[in-house]
């Protein structure tokens, strides 16, 4: 049988469970290399440097969240429905990743802060995604939002408490599903047409 073919997908893959391992301060290539069987330039044929694969690894794990959270936006139904969905949908995403595997959300809040282009790119796609539902809200008479971009960074900021990895101690504390909820009930009353 052929040995499988090295794909970026793998290299990440590998890369993701080499850093589960040995954390972001101690992982190598030539580690994620090892784990692969292949020499340490086969994986640099794919990321042509360390730290272009550590933003690989962030960029996928960060991404995660979008099909689930496109699929919300793009959904027909009434705008503040669909709003209340994605909010609750990120929040429970990052909880997962939180508590499923804290050794690896660790190593992940260090590789977000080495990587705060790929971080931006993601919080922009997630505020283009609030803001979609927002201008569908407009659109149907649901919501009175003058700026729907601004709008939605302001809902972006307003509920970082349940996205934001600083806040992930208190996203299993008691009484954080009431917060939650508190909170998108205000902004739901507030952007009410």
């Amino acid at each position: 049988m052929p040995p499988e073919a090295l794909t970026p997908e793998r290299v990440l893959e590998a890369t993701e469970e080499v850093l589960r391992r040995y954390g972001p301060a101690k992982a190598t290539v030539v580690d994620v290399a090892r784990a692969l069987g292949v020499s340490h330039g086969s994986v640099y044929r794919h990321f042509r440097t360390k730290a272009a694969l550590r933003e690989a690894v962030t960029e996928r794990w960060l991404d995660q969240a979008h099909d689930e959270l496109s699929g919300i936006a793009a959904a027909q139904g009434p705008a503040p429905e669909r709003l209340r969905r994605w909010l609750a949908a990120l929040f429970a995403a990052k909880r997962r990743k939180a508590g499923d595997d804290p050794e690896l959300f660790a190593t992940y809040m260090a590789l977000v802060g080495e990587n705060s282009g790929t971080v931006a790119r993601h919080i922009d796609t997630m505020v283009a995604q609030i803001a979609a539902i927002v201008e569908d809200g407009v659109a149907r008479g649901e919501f009175a939002a003058a700026d729907p971009s601004a709008t939605a960074r302001a809902i972006w900021d307003a509920t970082g408490r349940f996205h934001d990895p600083v806040y992930a101690a208190e996203w299993s504390a008691p009484g954080i599903d009431t917060a939650f909820t508190s909170v998108c009930d205000l902004i739901l009353r507030g952007l009410r047409a």
